[in-house]
């Protein structure tokens, strides 16, 4: 059963009316639904940029603190007193006192100069303690230097160490809920020296994270590098276990982004930023909530898709009108031409497809008209090249100036050379004969070419010599009969002919990339660069010129040569390609060197 058009309406303009309206309603229907989602995802995007920067805000904001704290223990340490206490072999004697007092006063005006920091704690490996406080005890020498904060401090060997949100116990009977800085002193020349803590209020932290409001129940909260919380609003509920936040997933994550499903049906987007210290900085949101009224961006999307639908389809009714005008005067003009009319010409009424289709009509028409003058010029053309071929396959001059030569050896008693030219003209003749083809093999016309100079070297009394090079491998490819004698008889006539001394003709032959060429080389007089060029301004071939002088020109045939050597050319080029046929080299007094070129075609073996 043949394929039947979905749109069986025989009208044009219906036919592109109703696939205009089925593309348009549907082209509507995708657009108002991309716009709704493509508007959500809009503002989800938005809202997790937004979110992206507050994160990365709060990190800043943490760095900056914890950066201004180091700068704090830095100065700290690299106090003159506390320098030379360290030092002290004994920091209980009257000198050390006193150096403790002075650090504990650089200590104290230090936390007084700022509200967020809680203590400030030195502790040498020479004994020393050092604080900011006057009233408040610390902890025996043994059980601080025994703390994590003081063995991270010895093992980070100079670096800052930043701990999570613990409690103090630095003092007796106080428990303050802090985060520390701890960095070890740089070690003296005898060995000794100490770690700095700093205690930060845990407010500071707190209300840094507090002033960041996502959404209605969007937070954010701190991890340290181990996973444990240093900051979270519900941080009691997360120790209980009534709230739970993905910590492992966070600190496994390499991007910054990930939502997770809870089991309750909700769902929480996780945006992570890193800082330099380890911490991480999380934001949570509820997608949801990043959505705000839904039912407006859908009742906008389905009132402006009805509006553009309606007037789309009014267009598509006017546009189709306007399109098969044309179209309908292009059929016209077809219907010509189907006809026989290649004369027709369409009116081109503008840029659009209609007016390159209109000119790709008179093109085609144009070219269909060029194209059949050409078949019949090129058909009338092989015709005469064909008709000329056959008549110089037996040239009479050379018949007469043959025959006369059998009869001036016959008379001079050379019967030998009578046999050898009367033989040799004998299977010439024959080799004329190749029942009317066109294409013979490579071997056949060398027969024919040797049969020929074995002639013209009888009559010319051993004037030349010839050897034939030719590749065995393309003697059974195939050529047009009698092209390389018009070119062999060109050399004897212009080149041997004219020269003190005997000559010599080469024939070679071999196959190449692009087919097989054929050269016929000879030592006579050659021609020089005046004659070239006056006889390639006749032929105008394609020359391959040498270091000597310019490409022989195609024109060059002598009117003794039988076929010419511009009709060998031309019937080379007609029956194949320009890519194909003559060119010459020449050098006036070292001779001149014939170049054709063919494709390669095998001989059927089973003709």
């Amino acid at each position: 059963m043949r394929g039947r058009s979905f749109f069986q309406f025989k009208s044009i303009h219906t036919n592109i009316a109703l696939a205009f309206s089925c593309l348009i309603i549907c082209t509507t229907v995708i657009l108002s639904v991309n716009t709704y989602l493509i508007s959500s995802d809009a503002v989800k995007d938005n809202s997790y940029d937004y979110t992206a920067q507050l994160v990365e805000q709060v990190n800043n904001n943490i760095q900056t603190y914890i950066g201004n704290m180091e700068s704090i223990a830095e100065l700290a340490l690299r106090d003159e007193d506390l320098q030379r206490l360290m030092r002290l072999y004994d920091p209980q004697d009257p000198e050390g006192l006193a150096l403790a007092k002075q650090t504990s006063t650089f200590f104290r005006s230090i936390a007084r100069s700022r509200n967020d920091i809680a203590s400030i704690v030195f502790i040498g490996t020479n004994g020393a303690l050092v604080s900011d406080r006057d009233d408040a005890q610390l902890k025996d020498y043994y059980e601080l230097i025994s703390q994590d904060w003081y063995k991270q401090a010895k093992t980070a060997e100079g670096k800052s160490v930043i701990s999570s949100s613990r409690v103090q116990h630095v003092y007796k009977n106080e428990y303050n809920w802090v985060v520390s800085i701890s960095r070890q002193a740089e070690t003296a020349a005898d060995g000794n020296s100490g770690v700095l803590l700093v205690d930060l209020n845990y407010n500071v932290i707190n209300d840094l994270c507090k002033q960041i409001h996502m959404g209605n129940r969007g937070y954010v909260f701190l991890l340290d590098p181990t996973g444990d919380l240093i900051y979270h609003p519900q941080q009691q509920l997360v120790y209980s276990g009534l709230k739970s936040e993905a910590l492992n997933q966070i600190l496994q994550m390499q991007g910054y982004r990930f939502i997770k499903a809870k089991s309750d049906g909700t769902t929480k987007l996780y945006t992570i930023g890193s800082s330099r210290y380890g911490w991480k900085v999380v934001g949570v949101n509820y997608p949801e909530e990043l959505v705000g009224d839904k039912s407006k961006i859908q009742f906008s999307a389905m009132l402006w898709g009805s509006i553009c639908l309606l007037i789309a389809l009014i267009f598509s009714i006017l546009l189709s009108l306007t399109l098969t005008k044309p179209i309908k005067k292009l059929e016209g003009h077809m219907k010509k031409v189907e006809k026989g009319d290649f004369n027709t010409r369409y009116e081109i009424e503008g840029i659009n497809e209609i007016g390159k289709l209109a000119r790709t009509f008179n093109l085609m028409t144009g070219k269909i008209k060029e194209l059949m003058s050409q078949v019949v010029q090129e058909q009338e053309d092989k015709r005469i090249s064909e008709l000329k071929a056959l008549q110089a396959q037996i040239h009479p001059h050379f018949l007469y100036n043959t025959l006369d030569s059998i009869i001036w050896m016959a008379e001079m008693g050379k019967m030998g050379d009578v046999v050898k030219m009367t033989s040799a003209l004998s299977k010439l003749l024959r080799s004329t004969i190749s029942k009317g083809e066109e294409l013979i093999p490579i071997r056949a016309e060398l027969a024919h070419i040797e049969h020929y100079l074995t002639i013209q070297n009888i009559r010319y009394r051993n004037k030349f010599a010839y050897s034939i090079d030719v590749d065995p491998a393309i003697l059974d490819c195939k050529i047009l009969k009698i092209v390389l004698q018009p070119i062999v008889e060109n050399a004897i006539y212009h080149g041997i002919k004219n020269k003190a001394d005997a000559g010599h003709i080469l024939i070679k032959g071999f196959r190449t990339s692009e087919g097989i060429t054929l050269q016929i080389i000879d030592d006579g007089v050659g021609m020089d660069e005046a004659k070239l060029q006056a006889l390639a301004a006749k032929g105008r071939p394609q020359p391959h010129t040498s270091h000597a002088a310019p490409a022989h020109s195609l024109a060059s045939a002598s009117a003794t040569s039988g076929l010419g050597l511009q009709n060998v050319n031309h019937r080379i080029q007609l029956n194949f390609s320009d890519r194909f046929g003559l060119s010459f080299e020449s050098e006036l007094d070292e001779g001149t060197t014939v170049t054709l070129r063919m494709p390669e075609i095998m001989e059927d073996k089973g003709e």
